[in-house]
């Protein structure tokens, strides 16, 4: 037997495994924040899989720190969007039915 040893189930691959800096992984987190989605920030980053981008998400977010604040962050404007599509929506809703009565 040689020096590697590949255990039962597990793959024999030739590169090593990469680590990634905490900044790193929640600069990547943002981006999905951001609104890319995790097959795009992989082929643009050459990370392998986007499971693992979920995964660093899900570990940020229960870690509480810059990713979760990101997260808590990007809730609030999408409610504020929100508040204010609904706004809209009751205006037009209110002028159709003024437009409505002239016919």
């Amino acid at each position: 037997m040689g020096k590697q040893r590949v255990l039962e189930g597990q793959k024999k691959t030739d590169r090593p495994r990469r680590r990634y800096t905490v900044q790193f992984k929640s600069d990547v987190v943002q981006m999905l924040l951001d609104g890319h989605t995790a097959a795009s920030v992989c082929q643009h980053l050459g990370l392998s899989s986007p499971t693992l981008l979920y995964r660093w998400k899900q570990d940020g977010v229960r870690q509480g720190g810059v990713m979760a604040v990101g997260l808590e962050a990007r809730v609030r404007e999408l409610e504020a969007e929100l508040r204010r599509v609904e706004r809209e929506r009751d205006i037009l809703k209110k002028a159709l039915s003024i437009f409505g009565r002239d016919g």
